[in-house]
C-alpha cells in the first residue's frame, strides 16, 4: 500500500492514471467495521455534539416563535447527507493518521488545513455548500408550488397538510425525487474526491472525475453504500439529531477506508 508521504508527493499528472478497483458489498462492511474501530479508538462524538446542540436549539427556538421552519425540516435532514462528507474531512484525516501509525489525537482534525490539495478541497467545499443552498431554495419553491406562501399554523396542521391532501402527497413525491437527484450529485462528486484531496496533490476537477468514475465503475455497490449512509443518517436524526453524533463519525471514518479500497 502506498504510504501517506509517498502519495503527498504525487503530482496531478500521476493521479490521472490512478486505477479504480471494482468492489463488492463485503468491502462496504469491512469499511464500516474499520470506521467503527476508528471511532472507538478515538471517539469524536463531542465535536459533532458541538454542532448538533446549537442546531437543535435553533430549530426549537424558531418553532417556538412560529412554524416557518416546518417546511424545511425534511430538507434539512437531506442536507446532512449533502454537507456531511465535507464536515467529515477531519475524520478522514484521523483515519489516515491511524492507518499510518501516526498520532491521531482529536486535534489533528485541523490538519486538513495543511492537506496537499487544501485549496482544491476548499473549492470543492464551496461547490458543495452551494449545492446545499440550492437544495434548500428548491425545497421552498416546491412547497410554494403546492401550498403557496402561507405557512403552517401548527405541527398537526402541517402533518395533515402533507399526508391528508393530494397536494401533500405530490409534494412528498416531487421533493423526494429532487432530493435524490441532489444527493446523487453530491455523493458522486465527493465519495472518493474528498479523501483523495487530503493525501494527494490533485486538482478538484480531477479528483471529482475520479470519484465519478469510481461510482460508474461500481454502480450497484456504490448504490448500496448510498442506501447505508442514508439509512444511518435517518436513524441518527430521529432522536432530535443527537444520534448523528455517532452515525456521522462512524460513516466519516468508514468513508476513508472505502476510498482506500476503491482507489489504488
Amino acid at each position: 500500500m502506498v504510504t501517506a508521504s509517498q502519495t503527498a508527493e504525487m503530482n496531478s499528472e500521476e493521479v490521472d492514471d490512478l486505477p479504480v478497483r471494482r468492489i463488492a458489498p463485503q468491502d462496504l462492511w469491512e469499511a464500516l467495521r474499520k470506521g467503527r474501530d476508528d471511532f472507538y479508538a478515538r471517539p469524536t462524538h463531542g465535536i459533532f455534539l458541538c454542532v448538533i446542540y446549537p442546531l437543535t436549539a435553533l430549530v426549537s427556538i424558531r418553532l417556538g416563535l412560529g412554524y416557518g421552519m416546518l417546511p424545511l425540516i425534511f430538507p434539512l435532514l437531506v442536507g446532512f447527507a449533502l454537507v456531511g462528507p465535507l464536515a467529515a474531512c477531519g475524520l478522514y484525516e484521523l483515519s489516515r493518521r491511524r492507518e499510518g501509525g501516526q498520532d491521531y489525537a482529536w486535534w489533528h482534525v485541523f490538519d486538513v488545513l495543511r492537506a496537499p490539495s487544501r485549496w482544491a478541497l476548499a473549492a470543492l467545499g464551496i461547490v458543495m455548500v452551494g449545492i446545499f443552498a440550492a437544495w434548500l431554495q428548491t425545497a421552498l419553491l416546491v412547497y410554494e408550488l403546492f401550498f403557496g406562501a402561507a405557512l403552517p399554523e401548527s405541527v398537526a396542521g402541517f402533518v395533515q397538510q402533507l399526508f391528508g391532501t393530494r397536494e401533500g402527497w405530490s409534494l412528498i413525491a416531487l421533493g423526494c425525487g429532487l432530493g435524490f437527484l441532489f444527493a446523487l450529485v453530491v455523493f458522486s462528486i465527493s465519495v472518493v474526491s474528498l479523501p483523495m484531496l487530503l493525501e494527494r496533490r490533485v486538482s478538484a476537477g480531477k479528483a471529482v472525475a475520479i470519484s465519478v468514475r469510481a461510482v460508474l465503475h461500481n454502480p450497484r455497490t456504490m448504490a448500496l453504500w448510498g442506501l447505508v449512509v442514508a439509512g444511518l443518517l435517518v436513524l441518527g436524526s430521529l432522536p432530535l439529531f443527537f444520534g448523528l453524533a455517532i452515525a456521522m463519525p462512524v460513516l466519516g471514518h468508514a468513508t476513508w477506508h472505502l476510498y482506500r479500497r476503491v482507489v489504488v
